[in-house]
């Protein structure tokens, strides 16, 4: 298969694939895909191919070859799959994917992702959107597209993958206790249109129906709460240590510190008092479905 063989059979290049770069502040990220990239290389050089041919071989121009070998750009899960192929890895290239698939998730995702898999109790509270851990792929497609200055295509995806990715801690076991709490105007914003926007309506219905989940709705006629200025999380881990982030305190970063933790808990403590009972929550999102 060559160039000259229509589109079909075009080799991949950088501008089929914009947005795999390496975050070159990700220390963690670069050191990972230059690993995979020095396995790579060393296997292509022992089976004697050289990048040209090897780039043929799984679909990709030489340019790209050479910058994946050189931990340049994150390879494709395809591509290392065509790789262990070719080269007869045995499965041990295609084992990558794992690790290259984290490198594209944004660092501070990949952070927060580890401390949610971590902790037994998640307490948000989201004041403009819909928690990103209860959106559906359509809502937050929506969301990230709407960004100013935009994002290409490959990154809002890249972006939503990551969202998503972090939801899989509802599927943990033993199960963490989480609670939500949700404005009332971010439910009635029809983001995506009236058919996402009912999906995303169901998809808090049915994870607030989960047994270990408490989701609560703050109508919006109801007296001031410490919440205004923004989001609150809070997360506590089987050691009895936790970590915690007010947007309206500490410059809205993430604290460890017990003074500042127990105000961020008061905080929304008196938010989840205000706010309607879980029952009435669920119902209320029922009606609101039912203007769908």
């Amino acid at each position: 298969m060559g160039q000259a063989d229509g589109a079909a059979g075009r080799l991949k290049g950088e501008a089929d694939e914009p947005g795999w770069e390496v975050d070159p502040d990700d220390d963690w990220g670069v050191a990972v895909v230059a690993t995979v990239g020095r396995q790579l290389k060393l296997r292509r050089e022992a089976k004697g191919m050289r990048a040209a041919e090897f780039g043929e071989a799984v679909g990709y121009g030489e340019d790209m070859v050479y910058k994946i070998e050189g931990g340049k750009r994150i390879p494709q899960p395809e591509y290392l799959d065509k790789a262990d192929e070719v080269l007869g890895a045995g499965g041990l290239i295609s084992a990558m994917k794992e690790d290259v698939a984290k490198v594209r998730y944004p660092k501070k995702v990949r952070e927060l992702k580890k401390l949610e898999a971590k902790a037994v109790e998640i307490g948000v509270y989201e004041c403009n959107i819909i928690a990103g851990l209860l959106q559906t792929p359509e809502h937050a497609r929506a969301l990230i597209g709407a960004a100013q200055p935009p994002y290409s295509p490959d990154d809002v995806e890249r972006m939503v993958a990551a969202r998503l990715s972090r939801q899989a801690v509802f599927e943990r076991d033993p199960a963490p206790s989480i609670h939500f709490v949700l404005e009332e105007a971010p439910l009635r914003r029809q983001v995506g249109g009236t058919m996402a926007w009912g999906q995303q309506l169901e998809r808090l219905l049915e994870v607030g129906q989960l047994r270990n989940v408490t989701l609560q709705v703050m109508p919006t006629n109801t007296e001031a709460h410490p919440g205004l200025d923004g989001r609150i999380e809070l997360l506590k881990f089987p050691d009895g240590t936790a970590v915690g982030r007010a947007d309206g305190e500490f410059n809205g970063r993430p604290t460890t510190d017990p003074k500042q933790l127990r105000v961020i808990e008061l905080q929304y403590g008196t938010i989840r008092a205000q706010a309607l009972p879980p029952r009435e929550s669920l119902a209320f999102i029922e009606r609101l479905l039912g203007e769908t």
